[in-house]
Protein backbone atom coordinates (compact mmCIF):
# COMPACT_ATOMS: atom_id res chain seq x y z
CA UNK A 1 0.00 0.00 0.00
CA UNK A 2 2.92 2.58 0.59
CA UNK A 3 4.32 2.07 -2.55
CA UNK A 4 1.38 2.68 -4.12
CA UNK A 5 0.43 5.83 -2.21
CA UNK A 6 4.22 6.70 -3.68
CA UNK A 7 3.70 5.80 -7.08
CA UNK A 8 0.35 8.05 -6.87
CA UNK A 9 2.06 10.84 -5.51
CA UNK A 10 4.63 10.63 -8.30
CA UNK A 11 1.70 10.57 -10.98
CA UNK A 12 0.42 13.36 -9.77
CA UNK A 13 4.18 15.48 -9.71
CA UNK A 14 4.86 13.85 -13.69
CA UNK A 15 1.07 15.04 -14.70
CA UNK A 16 1.60 18.75 -13.48
CA UNK A 17 4.93 19.00 -15.49
CA UNK A 18 3.05 19.39 -19.20
CA UNK A 19 -0.65 19.43 -20.04
CA UNK A 20 -0.52 16.15 -21.57
CA UNK A 21 0.69 12.71 -21.41
CA UNK A 22 0.56 9.65 -23.50
CA UNK A 23 -0.78 6.09 -21.30
CA UNK A 24 2.73 4.47 -22.93
CA UNK A 25 4.86 7.70 -21.47
CA UNK A 26 3.18 7.63 -18.02
CA UNK A 27 3.57 3.89 -17.66
CA UNK A 28 7.58 3.86 -18.46
CA UNK A 29 7.86 6.77 -16.31
CA UNK A 30 6.28 5.13 -13.35
CA UNK A 31 7.89 1.83 -14.35
CA UNK A 32 4.64 0.24 -14.71
CA UNK A 33 2.26 -1.69 -16.86
CA UNK A 34 -0.83 0.37 -18.81
CA UNK A 35 -3.08 -1.43 -16.90
CA UNK A 36 -1.70 -0.25 -13.77
CA UNK A 37 -1.46 3.06 -14.55
CA UNK A 38 -5.49 3.16 -15.46
CA UNK A 39 -6.01 1.50 -11.68
CA UNK A 40 -3.94 4.77 -10.59
CA UNK A 41 -5.59 6.91 -12.37
CA UNK A 42 -8.82 5.65 -10.97
CA UNK A 43 -7.51 6.11 -7.90
CA UNK A 44 -6.73 9.50 -7.74
CA UNK A 45 -10.32 10.09 -9.16
CA UNK A 46 -11.79 8.41 -6.38
CA UNK A 47 -9.68 10.82 -4.27
CA UNK A 48 -11.01 13.98 -6.28
CA UNK A 49 -8.60 14.79 -8.79
CA UNK A 50 -9.92 15.31 -12.21
CA UNK A 51 -7.41 13.45 -13.95
CA UNK A 52 -8.88 14.02 -17.47
CA UNK A 53 -8.35 11.03 -20.59
CA UNK A 54 -8.36 11.55 -24.25
CA UNK A 55 -9.35 8.01 -26.46
CA UNK A 56 -7.98 7.07 -29.50
CA UNK A 57 -4.39 7.03 -30.99
CA UNK A 58 -3.60 10.73 -30.17
CA UNK A 59 -5.25 10.86 -27.00
CA UNK A 60 -3.55 10.70 -23.56
CA UNK A 61 -4.16 11.88 -19.35
CA UNK A 62 -4.15 15.26 -18.79
CA UNK A 63 -4.44 16.54 -15.19
CA UNK A 64 -8.01 19.03 -15.04
CA UNK A 65 -9.04 22.02 -13.27
CA UNK A 66 -11.04 20.90 -9.73
CA UNK A 67 -12.50 21.45 -6.59
CA UNK A 68 -9.71 19.21 -4.92
CA UNK A 69 -6.20 21.56 -4.83
CA UNK A 70 -3.55 18.79 -5.56
CA UNK A 71 -0.38 19.06 -3.59
CA UNK A 72 2.49 20.67 -5.08
CA UNK A 73 5.82 18.53 -5.67
CA UNK A 74 8.63 21.03 -5.80
CA UNK A 75 12.57 20.54 -6.27
CA UNK A 76 14.50 22.27 -4.42
CA UNK A 77 15.48 25.20 -6.89
CA UNK A 78 11.12 25.02 -7.17
CA UNK A 79 10.71 25.19 -3.61
CA UNK A 80 13.18 28.44 -2.46
CA UNK A 81 11.89 30.48 -5.92
CA UNK A 82 8.15 29.70 -4.11
CA UNK A 83 9.62 31.33 -1.15
CA UNK A 84 11.26 34.15 -2.34
CA UNK A 85 8.58 34.97 -4.16
CA UNK A 86 6.13 35.01 -1.22
CA UNK A 87 8.89 37.10 1.00
CA UNK A 88 8.60 39.72 -1.74
CA UNK A 89 5.06 39.68 -2.36
CA UNK A 90 4.78 40.10 1.60
CA UNK A 91 6.32 43.98 0.91
CA UNK A 92 4.42 44.42 -2.49
CA UNK A 93 1.52 47.26 -2.63
CA UNK A 94 -1.81 45.29 -3.08
CA UNK A 95 -3.78 45.17 0.22
CA UNK A 96 -3.85 42.10 2.26
CA UNK A 97 -1.70 40.21 0.13
CA UNK A 98 1.01 40.62 2.77
CA UNK A 99 -1.05 38.59 5.33
CA UNK A 100 -1.98 35.90 2.86
CA UNK A 101 1.64 35.54 1.82
CA UNK A 102 2.78 35.12 5.09
CA UNK A 103 0.21 32.54 5.83
CA UNK A 104 1.28 30.22 2.58
CA UNK A 105 4.50 31.25 3.77
CA UNK A 106 4.29 29.79 7.44
CA UNK A 107 2.53 26.53 5.80
CA UNK A 108 5.22 26.39 3.55
CA UNK A 109 8.50 26.57 5.46
CA UNK A 110 6.65 23.81 7.88
CA UNK A 111 7.15 21.55 5.63
CA UNK A 112 10.36 22.09 3.94
CA UNK A 113 13.53 19.99 4.31
CA UNK A 114 16.17 21.24 6.99
CA UNK A 115 18.62 22.02 4.23
CA UNK A 116 16.21 23.90 2.44
CA UNK A 117 15.24 25.69 5.59
CA UNK A 118 18.77 26.29 6.08
CA UNK A 119 19.23 28.38 2.51
CA UNK A 120 15.75 29.64 3.01
CA UNK A 121 16.89 31.19 6.70
CA UNK A 122 19.88 32.68 4.88
CA UNK A 123 17.59 34.87 2.00
CA UNK A 124 15.48 35.74 5.16
CA UNK A 125 18.38 37.19 7.57
CA UNK A 126 20.41 38.78 4.98
CA UNK A 127 17.40 40.55 2.79
CA UNK A 128 16.19 43.81 4.64
CA UNK A 129 13.47 45.68 2.62
CA UNK A 130 13.25 49.30 1.96
CA UNK A 131 10.38 50.89 3.20
CA UNK A 132 8.88 53.35 1.17
CA UNK A 133 5.30 55.16 0.70
CA UNK A 134 3.75 53.39 -2.24
CA UNK A 135 0.07 53.83 -2.19
CA UNK A 136 -1.87 50.24 -1.96
CA UNK A 137 -4.65 48.68 -4.42
CA UNK A 138 -7.41 46.52 -3.27
CA UNK A 139 -6.86 43.05 -5.09
CA UNK A 140 -10.11 42.99 -6.31
CA UNK A 141 -10.12 45.98 -8.42
CA UNK A 142 -7.05 44.19 -10.26
CA UNK A 143 -8.87 40.37 -10.23
CA UNK A 144 -11.90 42.85 -11.99
CA UNK A 145 -9.51 44.92 -14.51
CA UNK A 146 -7.68 41.75 -15.09
CA UNK A 147 -11.12 39.94 -16.19
CA UNK A 148 -12.11 42.66 -18.16
CA UNK A 149 -9.21 42.37 -19.76
CA UNK A 150 -9.35 38.96 -21.07
CA UNK A 151 -12.90 39.04 -21.70
CA UNK A 152 -12.88 42.20 -23.72
CA UNK A 153 -15.35 43.94 -21.58
CA UNK A 154 -15.99 47.69 -21.15
CA UNK A 155 -15.18 49.17 -17.98
CA UNK A 156 -16.66 52.67 -16.17
CA UNK A 157 -14.69 53.84 -14.05
CA UNK A 158 -14.12 56.77 -11.70
CA UNK A 159 -10.49 58.53 -11.61
CA UNK A 160 -8.12 60.95 -10.05
CA UNK A 161 -5.95 62.43 -12.20
CA UNK A 162 -2.42 63.61 -11.09
CA UNK A 163 -3.62 66.97 -10.30
CA UNK A 164 -6.64 65.72 -8.15
CA UNK A 165 -9.37 66.15 -10.28
CA UNK A 166 -11.87 63.39 -10.16
CA UNK A 167 -13.97 61.88 -13.09
CA UNK A 168 -16.02 59.65 -14.87
CA UNK A 169 -14.40 57.44 -17.78
CA UNK A 170 -15.34 54.89 -20.14
CA UNK A 171 -12.79 52.79 -21.21
CA UNK A 172 -11.66 49.77 -22.97
CA UNK A 173 -9.26 47.82 -21.09
CA UNK A 174 -6.19 46.48 -22.36
CA UNK A 175 -3.36 45.47 -20.07
CA UNK A 176 -1.95 45.75 -16.25
CA UNK A 177 1.63 46.47 -15.97
CA UNK A 178 3.22 46.72 -13.26
CA UNK A 179 6.29 49.23 -12.49
CA UNK A 180 7.52 47.62 -9.07
CA UNK A 181 6.04 50.73 -7.66
CA UNK A 182 2.60 51.29 -8.94
CA UNK A 183 0.23 49.09 -10.67
CA UNK A 184 -0.92 50.77 -14.17
CA UNK A 185 -3.98 49.91 -16.72
CA UNK A 186 -3.59 50.62 -19.98
CA UNK A 187 -6.94 51.52 -21.93
CA UNK A 188 -8.61 53.09 -24.73
CA UNK A 189 -10.43 56.10 -23.14
CA UNK A 190 -13.70 56.01 -25.39
CA UNK A 191 -14.63 59.45 -25.07
CA UNK A 192 -11.41 60.81 -26.17
CA UNK A 193 -10.63 58.18 -28.65
CA UNK A 194 -7.19 57.53 -27.44
CA UNK A 195 -5.24 55.40 -25.37
CA UNK A 196 -4.24 56.38 -21.65
CA UNK A 197 -2.72 54.91 -18.56
CA UNK A 198 -4.55 55.02 -15.34
CA UNK A 199 -2.71 54.66 -11.78
CA UNK A 200 -5.03 51.35 -10.47
CA UNK A 201 -4.73 52.94 -6.87
CA UNK A 202 -5.83 56.54 -8.33
CA UNK A 203 -9.30 54.64 -9.66
CA UNK A 204 -12.25 54.34 -7.09
CA UNK A 205 -15.59 52.79 -8.25
CA UNK A 206 -15.38 50.38 -10.84
CA UNK A 207 -17.79 48.86 -12.84
CA UNK A 208 -17.91 46.50 -15.76
CA UNK A 209 -20.59 47.00 -18.53
CA UNK A 210 -20.93 44.10 -19.80
CA UNK A 211 -20.62 44.82 -23.04
CA UNK A 212 -17.88 42.83 -25.48
CA UNK A 213 -15.61 45.42 -27.60
CA UNK A 214 -13.56 44.94 -30.32
CA UNK A 215 -9.56 45.96 -29.76
CA UNK A 216 -8.57 49.04 -31.49
CA UNK A 217 -4.89 48.74 -32.93
CA UNK A 218 -3.47 48.46 -28.89
CA UNK A 219 -0.01 49.67 -28.07
CA UNK A 220 2.98 47.67 -26.69
CA UNK A 221 1.84 47.93 -23.04
CA UNK A 222 5.08 48.36 -21.41
CA UNK A 223 6.39 50.68 -23.71
CA UNK A 224 3.25 52.74 -23.36
CA UNK A 225 3.45 53.26 -20.04
CA UNK A 226 6.85 53.56 -19.61
CA UNK A 227 6.42 56.18 -22.27
CA UNK A 228 3.62 58.07 -20.52
CA UNK A 229 5.02 57.75 -17.06
CA UNK A 230 8.79 58.47 -17.98
CA UNK A 231 7.79 61.89 -19.86
CA UNK A 232 4.24 62.80 -20.36
CA UNK A 233 2.73 63.75 -17.26
CA UNK A 234 6.00 66.45 -16.80
CA UNK A 235 5.79 69.81 -17.61
CA UNK A 236 9.22 69.36 -19.76
CA UNK A 237 9.40 66.41 -22.07
CA UNK A 238 12.93 66.01 -23.86
CA UNK A 239 14.34 63.88 -26.73
CA UNK A 240 18.34 63.45 -25.85
CA UNK A 241 20.57 61.57 -28.39
CA UNK A 242 23.09 59.23 -26.09
CA UNK A 243 26.16 58.39 -27.79
CA UNK A 244 26.33 55.31 -25.75
CA UNK A 245 24.31 51.86 -26.64
CA UNK A 246 20.77 51.60 -25.73
CA UNK A 247 21.92 48.07 -23.30
CA UNK A 248 24.67 50.56 -21.48
CA UNK A 249 22.09 53.26 -20.88
CA UNK A 250 18.91 50.99 -20.07
CA UNK A 251 20.59 49.95 -17.12
CA UNK A 252 21.17 52.96 -16.01
CA UNK A 253 17.48 54.55 -16.74
CA UNK A 254 14.67 52.63 -14.84
CA UNK A 255 11.46 52.40 -17.34
CA UNK A 256 9.59 54.88 -15.00
CA UNK A 257 12.03 57.83 -15.28
CA UNK A 258 12.33 57.59 -19.42
CA UNK A 259 12.06 55.85 -22.37
CA UNK A 260 15.73 54.15 -24.23
CA UNK A 261 15.51 53.01 -27.86
CA UNK A 262 17.87 51.97 -30.32
CA UNK A 263 19.50 53.77 -33.23
CA UNK A 264 22.27 52.11 -33.71
CA UNK A 265 24.91 50.02 -32.63
CA UNK A 266 26.46 52.85 -30.82
CA UNK A 267 23.42 55.28 -29.52
CA UNK A 268 19.99 55.53 -28.45
CA UNK A 269 17.23 57.76 -28.17
CA UNK A 270 16.12 58.74 -24.25
CA UNK A 271 12.63 60.27 -23.93
CA UNK A 272 12.27 61.84 -19.96
CA UNK A 273 10.77 64.45 -18.82
CA UNK A 274 11.12 66.79 -15.83
CA UNK A 275 8.57 69.22 -14.06
CA UNK A 276 11.93 71.60 -13.71
CA UNK A 277 14.73 72.12 -16.81
CA UNK A 278 16.98 72.78 -14.22
CA UNK A 279 16.83 68.40 -12.77
CA UNK A 280 16.35 67.78 -16.18
CA UNK A 281 19.89 69.19 -17.01
CA UNK A 282 21.57 67.89 -14.08
CA UNK A 283 20.08 64.23 -14.43
CA UNK A 284 21.72 64.18 -17.97
CA UNK A 285 25.11 65.39 -16.73
CA UNK A 286 24.83 62.57 -14.19
CA UNK A 287 24.27 59.98 -16.59
CA UNK A 288 27.51 59.30 -17.87
CA UNK A 289 28.16 58.89 -21.48
CA UNK A 290 27.92 61.50 -24.08
CA UNK A 291 24.42 63.51 -25.25
CA UNK A 292 22.80 65.83 -27.47
CA UNK A 293 19.79 67.48 -26.33
CA UNK A 294 17.51 67.27 -29.63
CA UNK A 295 14.68 69.18 -27.95
CA UNK A 296 13.69 71.21 -26.22
CA UNK A 297 16.06 74.36 -26.83
CA UNK A 298 15.24 75.86 -23.25
CA UNK A 299 17.40 72.82 -21.91
CA UNK A 300 20.27 73.33 -24.17
CA UNK A 301 20.29 76.33 -22.47
CA UNK A 302 19.74 75.32 -18.83
CA UNK A 303 23.10 73.08 -19.70
CA UNK A 304 24.82 76.30 -19.90
CA UNK A 305 23.65 77.79 -16.93
CA UNK A 306 24.66 74.39 -15.30
CA UNK A 307 27.72 74.44 -16.98
CA UNK A 308 28.79 77.91 -15.97
CA UNK A 309 27.68 77.56 -12.33
CA UNK A 310 29.81 74.15 -12.25
CA UNK A 311 32.63 75.81 -13.54
CA UNK A 312 32.61 79.39 -11.27
CA UNK A 313 32.13 76.57 -8.24
CA UNK A 314 35.27 74.59 -10.09
CA UNK A 315 37.15 77.96 -9.88
CA UNK A 316 36.62 79.68 -6.79
CA UNK A 317 37.46 76.03 -5.10
CA UNK A 318 41.13 76.45 -6.96
CA UNK A 319 41.06 80.04 -5.22
CA UNK A 320 40.39 79.02 -1.73
CA UNK A 321 42.94 76.24 -1.66
CA UNK A 322 45.51 78.31 -3.20
CA UNK A 323 45.27 80.49 -0.28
Amino acid sequence: MLETSARLLRLLAILQTRPEWTGSELAERLGVTVRTLRRDVARLRDLGYPVRATPGVAGGYRLGAGSTLPPLLLDDAEAVAVVLSLRTAASQSVIGIAETSLRALVKLERILPARLRRRTAALRLSTVPLAGGTPSVDPDLLTAIAEACQNLHGLTLRYRSRDGTAGVRRVEPHRLVHTGRHWYLVARDTDRDAWRTFRADRIGELRSTGLRFTPHDPPDPVSFVADSVGAAPYRFRARVLVHAPATEVAERIPPTAGLVEAVDRHSCLLRTGADSLGFLALHLALLGPEFTVLEPTELTDELGVLAGRLDRARGRSRSDRAV
